[in-house]
């Protein structure tokens, strides 16, 4: 519905890219954001924010597409929060990611930078994923305009949904009926789960009662097709939700792990939960060069694999190690860029926070006969202090490979002290990345950046930078 006393504008043009995949145009010399367009476009805009410094708006008609624009392959584009840029082909999205690296590190980081190269685009554009989150509801979300042209929510049937979260919203939730971010088999392993529940009488999950039986479902994959599913259950698992695990391993045979968990908390992580296994093995495993890595229910790992190796490649090679190097991998996760060159070093130290993923990490190097690794968990600004570094040793070259939020200060203290020859930044956030950069400047120049992009039709981008010591 309209809001009152917000203007509608007409033939404006489209004319950049903005944060969390939205378009932009000034209007009135008032940047304005709005979803579902490209650059080009010619369109109506109904403004649904007005604030001091920007509005965002809705597009009532598009007037004239952008010669850019392409169809979004998806049939629930616009509406699920994914995947934002499918109208936009993939080499103007690679474009606006370049772009995005190259203005966050000059506007933000301020520091000299050497020729950026150019980003390195993901070879599978569909179907890249190695691990989707489905979320049960047991009342399925629909847009006012699906409501309106049904004449009512009453005439729709809204039950057993299943999919993905609408932006902004944890009690609702779109139900998918294709997902191309992972095979096929996704799409028939969730629709199946549906279509069980509702003939077998097993409820799904409301997020305002907190009851129902069937909560959520995380299903990965690994390089030779094989499946892992962990279904959560809101209540107590009775018979009947091991009638649908039973189900689960005699129609999808590619689920070679079939977990379960019984969540009754208010959130859907499963990180302090026991996993239980139903059938087959507790983990997949996946393959890097000759490394094998072993992916648990709760272990983090790059959810684009082929693009995973691609950036691990671009993190060793700007590490330049000769085989003496004592190497610190910040941010370690499960181990694996610490295992993955701890070949060409002497020796790898890697901290973590989560406990499991160490764990994890220490397992990998076991598994792949690697004996020069030590793993540490703990909050990284408490671990990583001068104590640390007098204990262990001081670090040659440093990879850190923070979460969004980037490096906390008091690390960035500690590398300044350690002062490694080098630095190898990997980030997933080019904001916060250019911001520690700034920091590390008193010390270090930045001599290589390579972007690489792991999430294609997304704004998401990740960038690897060499810093050295001045």
């Amino acid at each position: 519905m309209k809001k009152k006393n917000l203007p509608v504008y007409e033939n404006i043009e489209i004319t950049g890219v903005a944060a969390e995949g939205k378009a932009l145009v000034r209007i009135n010399d008032i940047v304005t954001f709005v979803p579902n367009c490209v650059p080009g476009d010619v369109v109506d805009l109904q403004i649904t924010k007005k604030k001091h410094s920007f509005m965002e708006a809705k597009v009532l008609r598009i007037v004239k597409p952008s010669p850019v624009r392409c169809e979004a392959r998806c049939q629930h584009f616009g509406v699920c929060g994914g995947c934002k840029w499918q109208i936009l082909p993939y080499d103007e999205q690679l474009k606006y990611k370049q772009q995005q690296i190259v203005d966050n590190l000059t506007r933000i980081g301020k520091v000299a930078l050497p020729e950026i190269s150019p980003i390195l685009g993901s070879k599978h554009i569909y179907e890249y994923r190695n691990k989707l989150e489905f979320t049960c509801a047991d009342r399925k979300w629909f847009p006012w305009e699906v409501i309106e042209a049904a004449g009512g929510l009453d005439k729709i049937d809204s039950s057993y949904g299943l999919g993905f979260h609408i932006p902004g919203a944890f009690d609702k939730v779109l139900d998918i009926e294709q997902c191309h971010l992972m095979p096929d088999i996704n799409n028939r392993i969730r629709n199946g789960v549906r279509e069980y529940a509702r003939t077998h009488g097993l409820t799904f999950y409301n997020e305002h009662t907190h009851e129902g039986q069937v909560r959520t479902l995380i299903l990965r994959n690994n390089h030779k097709g094989e499946l892992m599913l962990v279904v959560s259950f809101g209540e107590p698992v009775t018979e009947a939700c091991l009638g649908l695990l039973e189900y689960l391993h005699n129609e999808f045979p590619q689920i070679i792990a079939l977990l379960y968990a019984e969540n009754t908390k208010f959130n859907d992580t499963i990180g302090d939960l026991e996993v239980k296994t139903y059938f087959g093995q507790d983990h997949i495993m996946e393959t890097m060069e000759d490394l094998q890595f072993k992916v648990g229910p709760k272990s983090f790992y790059q959810t684009n694999t082929e693009q995973a190796y691609e950036l691990y490649k671009v993190a060793r090679s700007f590490a330049e190690l000769s085989g003496g190097e004592l190497v610190y991998d910040l941010y370690t996760g499960t181990g694996t860029i610490a295992n993955f060159v701890a070949k060409q070093a002497r020796q790898v130290i890697g901290i973590e926070y989560v406990p499991e993923a160490i764990e994890d990490a220490k397992v990998n190097s076991a598994i792949n006969g690697i004996e020069n690794t030590l793993f540490f968990a703990g909050d990284m600004k408490d671990i990583l202090n001068e104590d640390f570094v007098a204990q262990y040793g001081r670090p040659d070259v440093i990879i850190t490979d923070p979460p969004r939020a980037g490096m906390h200060e008091d690390v960035v203290n500690v590398i300044l002290n350690a002062e490694p020859k080098r630095i190898v930044y990997v980030s997933c956030n080019p904001a916060t990345q250019a911001r520690d950069l700034a920091f590390l400047d008193a010390k270090y120049k930045v001599t290589k950046v390579q972007p690489v992009d792991m999430f294609p039709h997304t704004q998401h981008v990740e960038n690897v930078v060499q810093l050295c010591l001045r």
